[in-house]
């Protein structure tokens, strides 16, 4: 069926996902890129740290120097100044690395919402595609096409025809029996077929079907005897694996003879001997 809408569709989806799979690669380089922010915040405590420390220490020397006049006071203000400042360089460097997490927290769902996009446009494309090979008319089994009952460019309601299909798998023929015959007959019993189209052939079959209810004989039927009023209707099923071997001559609707086998003790004629085409 025509599906131009639905391939402008999964077009439009497959853009989608290609911009969302981009999103992704985007959102992991700005993850890559805050934690390398991170290791230089962290580099930098390090290093605020260590100007801290050596403070510390002068600040320690020059609180026991300057009580002695050995250093002076002005020396002392100095120190504690400095040392002040760098506890707040330590304070800011960690508040940085701080940041630098919560950054890169953002970062990281920034690639669950990418990755989320591209879930998502891959389930649309799934589903378009869906809907593109739901618009492809399949035979549900092998079959031989009679006519065409829809013309190309034709619309076509739900449900509607479009070709005539006969099974080429699930071929039989109907005949009827009377009551003595047909109360002989189980499934399975073996029944060769000939052709009024092609006498000089013998078609294996088995009963597939004997109803369990008699009815009048239907007035294309004929018998050797006179007709009877109630009869019961049999159904010889061709083997499938023979059918898929013909399948080229197999035919439906074809009238002929159904001979069927009452006592399997009992051999076959020679006339109505298997004899298939080669």
């Amino acid at each position: 069926m025509d599906t131009a809408v639905l391939e402008a569709q999964r077009r439009e989806a497959e853009a989608k996902l290609k911009k969302a799979l981009i999103g992704v690669e985007t959102a992991k380089s700005l993850v890559t890129q805050r934690e390398a922010e991170k290791t230089a915040a962290l580099a930098v405590v390090g290093q605020r740290e260590a100007e801290l420390d050596a403070a510390q220490r002068r600040l320690a020397r020059s609180e026991e120097l300057a009580p002695k006049g050995a250093v002076p006071v002005q020396r002392l203000d100095d120190d504690r100044a400095d040392f002040q400042k760098a506890t707040a360089a330590v304070s800011a460097a960690k508040a940085q690395v701080a940041a630098a997490d919560a950054a890169i927290g953002a970062s990281k769902s920034l690639v669950i919402d990418a990755g989320a996009e591209v879930e998502a446009a891959r389930a649309t494309i799934e589903r378009i595609q869906a809907d593109i090979d739901d618009s492809v008319l399949r035979s549900p089994r092998d079959g031989r096409v009679q006519y065409r009952v829809a013309q190309l460019g034709e619309v076509l309601a739900a449900g509607g025809r479009v070709l005539n299909l006969v099974d080429l798998g699930d071929v039989y023929m109907t005949f009827f029996l009377p009551t003595a015959a047909a109360g002989r007959v189980a499934v399975g019993t073996d029944v060769h077929l000939v052709l009024d189209a092609a006498p000089q052939y013998v078609i294996p079959a088995r009963a597939s079907f004997v109803a369990d209810v008699a009815q009048f004989t239907p007035k294309t039927v004929e018998t050797e005897e006179e007709r009877q009023k109630l009869m019961f209707r049999i159904k010889a099923q061709i083997d499938a694996e023979l059918l898929r071997k013909h399948i080229t001559q197999v035919k439906t609707g074809l009238p002929g003879m159904a001979y069927i086998r009452l006592d399997p003790s009992v051999d076959w004629p020679p006339e109505l001997q298997v004899k298939l085409p080669p």
